[in-house]
């Protein structure tokens, strides 16, 4: 498992608080101390096959931010996948 700062899509610099954690077939986007999404991918691809975001996925505007920016979409782009079911909510703190 490995954990590294998010970086910056308008700096490139890492940014504090806002985490990326990967493992062989899993990436999470933390922010702070509550994981807010998990992409679970095939091995050895990069499109997930499965996104899930935690019931408070929408937690203040700087974690949606970084949200958006993990996701590589809008807010309103992930509130139309979860209603559609594509994205599924879960608790990823227990």
């Amino acid at each position: 498992m490995k954990v590294q700062n998010m970086t910056s899509n308008k700096t490139g610099r890492e940014v504090a608080n806002q985490f990326i954690i990967t493992d062989e077939n899993r990436i999470w986007f933390q922010s702070y101390k509550t994981l807010i999404a998990k992409k679970t991918l095939l091995c050895d691809q990069t499109k997930p096959i499965q996104v899930a975001l935690d019931y408070d996925w929408d937690y203040s505007k700087t974690t949606g931010k970084y949200r958006n920016q993990f996701l590589g979409e809008t807010r309103k782009e992930t509130e139309r996948k979860i209603k559609s079911g594509e994205y599924t909510l879960e608790n990823l703190n227990s």
